[in-house]
């Protein structure tokens, strides 16, 4: 869809101010910042070239030396529809908008071109189909019976296993309620709360070696008999209380309970559960940082395939890094941060990958010197974290939780069935009060302590200090991270100006601040607030992770991460300490932000590994004028109003949601005398019920039950101000639907066009409505369609199509404006950019997203890659 077309306006809430919408309202189309020098191309693919930008610039003529974005005035979008044009030309060759990047005129375009084309084989016989494609085959299409059965299924298991742990806690509390004193409320907490974790542990375990025994590489049919068992296995991992160890040994200790093949001195960092264990191998001495996928896993055109993931000793992965089944690195390999291996590819052993795909580099990613951090360590490490979960903070969840039962009396007295039944007005004033103390007081405690409690930890942990892992420094490192990563305050203060505020508090540097009313987004995260500088007038989207620890097998250090002024950071960014970035650069979404070379200043970077595009074009000047003097004053105050009214909003929409829940528990405990257990099955299906239906709905009146337009807007357009309040509804359940036929009932519900049996792994979608997705189309975990950019002071939104038998890989990130034909494949960790169409079919991949040849998908080409690494385990 042309960007043109985001002149089209969605009417704005009533409570907009008029006088703001007028001043900062946007521009309509770019009638007349395309106008191009007269002039004609020389050679016959310079002329043909020339002609279809011409047509798509809406000129008369483009001369062969014009500069497409400095002289021409184009941008990303228009370029890639120029691709697109181009592409569907069977007698020219296939650019990409890396080619438009790297050789941005006609002459140096089409000189590239012909280079390329000599060096590939030798030219289709004309009626082949478009570059990029391969031969049509029939969109996999699943079985509607086993759709329907494997949902009824998932449902049963749910409802049963709510069944079971309703019936274990109610005698584990009957058993606690006859103590006689407080030292025997704790024994008992302890005994109970005990055993409990322990088995929560240990069933995953247990279903996995009976339900599948050992994983084999392989692949099925999703919606099936087998793939019900994988998810059931799944589903148990991912509720496992083991992954709050993860960073800690006893982490590494559980999945080789699950079949995995680690050595020793392994330290895993990423939340990530692998699921097919039996297929994972990590040498001795490996690390693994965080946002790391390496499931052992993918879903792939309606099927799941299982293949290998072979790790060799000391062995390196970056942050957000993906590992895609039938991958290896050998001994001493290391793979750089947003980087990821595609099927099939191997690391030998000693060299350094980095990008996506991987491809050599020659930065050293173990930047830590390694310090005297042996088994004994780690096993002190160890029994001590098991020490004071058992003895601390078990019996204080579970024993705290019955004193508090017999301290409010709307709560204990309930649980006495000689009690009268609750009257509706006692229960809902009952339930006022408990949930205004518990949401408030988690609000207000969890500031309070969030911005104490790092400033105290950075006077024990030093920055630039190696320290040995699994030790004093290292256990307050990781609850000071836990802390204050709490997604909630990102969530309310983020995308306004009280953002910066919450920042400074947790112990940011900010320098002196130009508000702009989004100088960030909701989801930020660090390793160590204390060591974030960001220059003034510089703004970052979502999904920034601030990469300020080093970590080797045995140490970790702490250093600053410093972002220059000025800059712009796209989404889904992991910057790292020592980042080669200075003033003024626009980093575009899952940029691989360089650790080497030159500073770079005044340009921008994307891609991995990242190469230089312009730092902005004229498109996103347009509205410059509203960021500075009397307009931004004006506009900037408005705005912030209205994000406080937002805030405001949401604040009362989740202590809304806490105080129905509230009214659900005491409800069901005044009906525990009759009923028992069963209560409590019924109180967690009917919790799951309400707050799906609660936030699709809040979302849906927001939105006012319409769809969203495409939009080009400057962020002080109070169009903007009520798109950024849509983001802010909460969607935290809908993970609990991953991988079952309700994640696309609860799509729809949202407003997504969604076709039929689609397998949805743990896709997420930005722009519910904007989103059009096909029959039988296979999403992913980590997978994301984003119908928005922002750059600067700009926002722009359009819609993106995945044709029916689509799928997306691991980690893939789909921009707006994207129109995938049917049976398009994205190959794992990809970015796809704006306005690109991909042809039915065709195999695509990178970042950016390329077309690719399909041999990485082929069964087998894994063991030969495997073996193409020197693995040693032990």
């Amino acid at each position: 869809m042309a960007e043109q077309s985001s002149g089209v306006h969605s009417e704005v809430p009533s409570e907009v101010p008029s006088e703001v919408y007028s001043e900062a309202g946007a521009s309509g189309p770019d009638d007349g910042a395309l106008a191009a020098r007269t002039g004609t191309a020389g050679t016959g693919t310079e002329r043909e070239l020339a002609d279809i930008l011409a047509d798509v610039l809406g000129t008369e003529g483009v001369p062969g030396d014009s500069h497409f974005f400095a002289d021409l005035g184009a941008n990303s979008l228009l370029m890639a529809q120029f691709c697109a044009r181009v592409r569907k030309r069977t007698d020219l060759p296939s650019p990409s908008m890396k080619h438009i990047y790297r050789h941005p005129t006609i002459r140096s375009l089409a000189a590239a071109l012909t280079e390329t084309a000599a060096d590939a084989p030798a030219a289709p016989v004309p009626d082949t189909p478009p570059a990029g494609a391969v031969e049509p085959a029939a969109v996999p299409r699943t079985n509607g019976r086993a759709h329907l059965l494997c949902g009824t299924a998932q449902l049963l298991a749910f409802l049963a296993y709510s069944l079971v742990a309703g019936f274990v806690t109610t005698r584990g509390y009957e058993w606690i309620a006859t103590s006689p004193g407080p030292a025997d409320v704790y024994l008992r907490s302890v005994v109970f709360g005990g055993l409990a974790f322990i088995a929560l542990c240990a069933f995953p375990v247990a279903a996995k070696w009976l339900l599948v025994g050992r994983w084999k590489p392989g692949e099925f049919p999703v919606w099936g008999l087998t793939y019900f068992r994988f998810w059931l296995v799944k589903v148990l991992l991912h509720a496992n209380p083991m992954i709050l160890f993860v960073g800690n040994p006893l982490y590494v200790l559980y999945l080789r309970a699950l079949g995995a093949r680690i050595g020793r001195d392994v330290t895993i960092l990423s939340r990530s559960v692998p699921v097919c264990t039996d297929l994972l191998t990590v040498g001795a001495g490996t690390v693994i940082r965080k946002d790391s996928f390496f499931l052992g896993y993918r879903a792939h055109a309606g099927r799941i395939q299982t293949g290998r993931v072979t790790l060799g000793r000391d062995v390196y992965v970056g942050e957000k890094t993906v590992l895609d089944i039938d991958t290896s690195m050998g001994d001493g390999a290391q793979l750089g941060h947003a980087s990821a291996l595609h099927r099939g590819q191997s690391v030998p052993a000693g060299e350094r990958r980095h990008g996506s795909p991987a491809e050599p580099a020659s930065t050293d990613y173990v930047r830590v010197p390694p310090a005297r951090c042996g088994t004994a360590r780690r096993a002190r490490f160890a029994a001590f974290s098991l020490v004071q979960l058992f003895l601390v903070y078990v019996p204080l969840g579970v024993g705290g939780t019955y004193l508090l039962f017999k301290a409010v009396p709307a709560i204990g007295s309930r649980l006495d069935p000689r009690t009268d039944s609750l009257k509706a007005p006692q229960l809902f004033s009952d339930a006022l009060v408990l949930s205004s103390i518990l949401f408030f007081g988690f609000v207000v405690g969890g500031l309070l302590v969030l911005c104490t409690v790092p400033r105290l930890v950075g006077l024990v942990v030093r920055p630039d200090r190696v320290y040995p892992l699994y030790g004093f420094h290292y256990a307050v490192h990781r609850v000071t991270a836990g802390l204050t990563n709490i997604k909630f305050f990102a969530w309310l203060f983020g995308d306004s100006s009280y953002i910066v505020h919450y920042l400074r508090g947790i112990g940011y540097d900010l320098s002196r601040v130009e508000q702009t009313g989004s100088n960030f987004g909701t989801e930020v995260q660090h390793e160590s607030p204390l060591l974030v500088s960001v220059g003034s007038g510089t703004m970052v989207a979502d999904g920034l992770s601030v990469v300020n620890a080093d970590f080797s097998a045995t140490s970790f250090r702490l250093s600053r991460a410093s972002i220059g002024p000025r800059n712009f950071l796209g989404n889904n960014i992991a910057y790292p300490a020592g980042g080669r970035t200075g003033d003024n650069c626009l980093l575009a979404t899952k940029v691989m932000v360089p650790l080497d070379g030159e500073v770079r200043e005044g340009v921008g970077l994307l891609g991995s590994p990242c190469f230089e595009i312009p730092r902005t074009v004229e498109r996103d000047t347009r509205f410059d004028h509203l960021r500075t003097g009397d307009a931004l004053r004006r506009s900037l105050a408005a705005k912030n109003r209205y994000n406080l009214r937002s805030m405001v909003l949401m604040l009362l929409v989740r202590w809304l949601h806490t105080f129905v829940l509230t009214v659900f528990g005491l409800a069901s405990v005044d009906l525990y005398g009759v009923l028992g257990n069963v209560v409590i099955a019924g109180y967690l299906a009917v919790t799951l019920v309400f707050s799906t239906g609660y936030f699709v709905l809040l979302e849906r009146c927001i939105a006012s039950f319409r769809a969203l337009e495409p939009r080009l807007c400057s962020i002080y357009d109070p169009y903007f101000w009520w798109h950024e309040r849509l983001w802010k509804v909460p969607d935290h359940y809908l993970d609990l639907f991953n991988g079952t036929p309700y994640k696309a009932l609860v799509w729809k519900l949202l407003g997504v066009r969604i076709g039929s049996r689609v397998f949805d792994d743990g896709c997420y979608l930005t722009e519910r409505s904007l989103t059009t997705i096909g029959d039988d189309c296979t999403l992913n975990v980590g997978s994301k369609l984003q119908c928005h950019s922002q750059e600067d002071g700009t926002f722009k939104s359009d819609g993106t199509t995945l044709g029916a038998g689509c799928t997306l890989g691991v980690g893939a990130h789909v921009h707006y404006g994207v129109t995938m034909g049917d049976g398009a494949v994205l190959a794992p960790d990809s970015f796809l950019m704006k306005g690109e169409e991909v042809p039915p079919h065709a195999r695509w991949g990178g970042n950016p997203a390329v077309e690719m040849p399909d041999t990485g998908d082929l069964p087998g080409i894994g063991g030969r890659a495997a073996s193409a690494a020197a693995v040693t385990v032990s």
